[in-house]
């Protein structure tokens, strides 16, 4: 273990860069020590004698003049002594005092200022410049390498492919994120196998005009620099088995994301019954666990988007990853997007985020690996554009709590335009910002009481539900991977949402309010909550299903 010292030189007494240096050493094995602030050379020299360190951090962030003088003696010193010409010696300021180091030439690395956290990780691995290596090619190399510090997504499809290749080249050379969500448009997610179907007027509503393979491959190549973003898809609505051959083909998909009963005539975003749905979705589940391609199945925010209280969230959360495991998926990707209700406190937000991964991590062993991805909601983004970046900021932070692998940076400009390759970039930035505080240290707000409080019983009610759902089917070897069954808790109306009202398969019966930051069934008759085992009994009760 190789062991660095750190300290300023002088009297610079500006810390935070030399202790956020060594912090990311220590997280890449490196022993650390920070030394202090201020010191004179002959102060350095004697610390070194009796620290014996392998590498010597040090750095100066006031006016560059007076730091001449200061790396003139230094540069002496090293020269008369063998010991200190044996180590390696590293710089860290501002870019006017880094260009004076450079004079110098003592320091084996010199930081500027301007590094991106990626930078800094790669040179301590001892991957500086290695592309290759620095920037692998499948998601879960890429997580492994990174973590604790999360790959960053973003996704992007503007109206043609011409701005949308261009702006994936832009977003490459900025290095800013690690993957690009190719968002294709509308017609080209239905009918990308039968063009002849398409509505010419709507070509580039909703993403990029994509419409054939090799328009998937001009996506990929023009990722093909800077840090190498990864690509991957949404999975479209229809022939999505075929549609998934062809994104592994071509762009070499990151992963796949499938709902497990949306797509369909619940959503009318597809042709598909639902428990045509259903099947087709466990298909590609299981078509991409066969080939090692991770995958996410995103049904929590869609019940939750449209209102469904904050239990149906948790126990999809764990009702579609169980879906997962069954189907043999290996890696699989939880998402958690935060501000679903937009007007959901803090507090509650995180303890329905803890709830969904205390049940979505129990189904861990050897052969089914989880991995967090944290999102903003889109629906709790202000049209203005400086408030929306606040919003960006405070809740990037708040998930920060659960130390996602993955953080989905939702543009900040979302509620105004569509996300260019300047918007990309700047919120990526501002994410970026986040991440980097955060790892200074941070205060752990998962062990709030009201968190933890609400966390509990959210887990509670989850499996009540779970619970009521398994009991539709009681001589079914597996009734949560059992599409009649999952058809039926629709029907029946144990997960069902306000906003499928008039669902020609959902019950769309449910009554939700907000009530002190959290989302409950309500009685709105009698304007109380009603308590989750109550609505489940209820609903067995009035369709004579009910078992004691």
């Amino acid at each position: 273990m190789k062991k660095i010292i750190g300290l300023t030189l002088g009297n610079c007494v500006h810390v935070a860069g030399t202790m956020n240096f060594l912090s990311l050493a220590q997280k890449e094995n490196y022993k650390t020590e920070f030394i202090g602030i201020g010191l004179s050379i002959e102060e350095l020299i004697d610390v070194i004698e009796n620290k014996r360190p392998d590498i010597v951090g040090l750095s100066y962030r006031l006016s560059p003049e007076p730091l001449n003088k200061i790396l003139q003696e230094l540069k002496e010193q090293i020269n008369r002594n063998e010991n200190l010409q044996n180590m390696l010696w590293l710089f860290g300021g501002t870019e006017p005092t880094a260009l004076v180091a450079e004079k110098y030439n003592i320091f084996n690395k010199i930081f500027y200022g301007d590094e991106d956290i990626d930078d800094v990780i790669a040179y301590l691995k001892g991957q500086e410049n290695l592309e290759e290596e620095i920037y692998p090619s499948s998601l879960i190399e890429r997580i492994k390498f990174k973590y604790p510090y999360p790959v960053i997504r973003h996704h992007l499809g503007l109206t043609s492919m011409e701005k949308t290749l261009e702006a994936i080249e832009k977003i490459a050379e900025a290095k800013v994120l690690d993957v690009i969500s190719i968002a294709p448009d509308q017609n080209a997610q239905e009918y990308f196998f039968d063009q002849e179907n398409m509505d010419d007027s709507l070509s580039g509503a909703g993403g990029v005009p994509v419409r054939a393979e090799e328009d998937l491959r001009a996506l990929y190549n023009a990722a093909q620099r800077g840090n190498y973003p990864l690509l991957r898809s949404y999975s479209g609505t229809k022939n999505i088995t075929r549609f998934a051959q062809v994104l592994q083909d071509t762009i070499n998909n990151a992963w796949c994301a499938v709902p497990l009963f949306w797509y369909s005539e619940l959503d009318k975003r597809g042709p598909r019954a639902l428990k045509e749905a259903i099947i087709e979705n466990q298909q590609v589940m299981a078509w991409h666990g066969e080939r090692n391609i991770p995958v996410e199945v995103n049904d929590p925010h869609h019940w939750s988007l449209r209102d469904a209280h904050d239990a149906i969230g948790v126990a999809v959360a764990y009702i579609v990853a169980y879906n997962a495991k069954k189907m043999g998926v290996k890696d699989y990707i939880a998402q958690f997007m935060f501000n679903v209700p937009a007007n959901i406190s803090g507090e509650n937000d995180l303890g329905k985020m803890l709830a969904k991964i205390e049940l979505i991590e129990s189904l861990v062993d050897e052969k089914f690996s989880v991995y967090r991805q944290a999102r903003a909601g889109l629906a709790s983004f202000p049209a203005d554009l400086y408030q929306a970046k606040g919003q960006l900021a405070a809740s990037a932070y708040l998930a920060m709590a659960i130390k996602p692998h993955i953080y989905h940076v939702v543009g900040f400009c979302e509620a105004h335009h569509a996300a260019e390759a300047e918007d990309v970039i700047e919120s990526c930035k501002i994410v970026r910002g986040i991440i980097k505080n955060e790892f200074l240290g941070s205060i752990d707000i998962k062990k709030d009481e009201n968190v933890q409080r609400r966390k509990n019983e959210l887990i509670e009610d989850a499996k009540i539900i779970i619970e009521s759902i398994k009991s539709l089917s009681p001589d079914k070897e597996d009734p949560l991977i059992d599409p009649d069954t999952l058809v039926e808790a629709v029907k029946l109306g144990i997960l069902d949402a306000p906003q499928l009202k008039n669902s020609n398969v959902a019950r769309g019966e449910l009554k939700t309010r907000m009530v002190s930051g959290a989302l409950y069934a309500y009685d709105e008759d009698n304007a109380r909550i009603i308590p989750e085992k109550e609505r489940v009994e209820t609903i067995f009760k009035n369709n004579k299903l009910f078992r004691k």
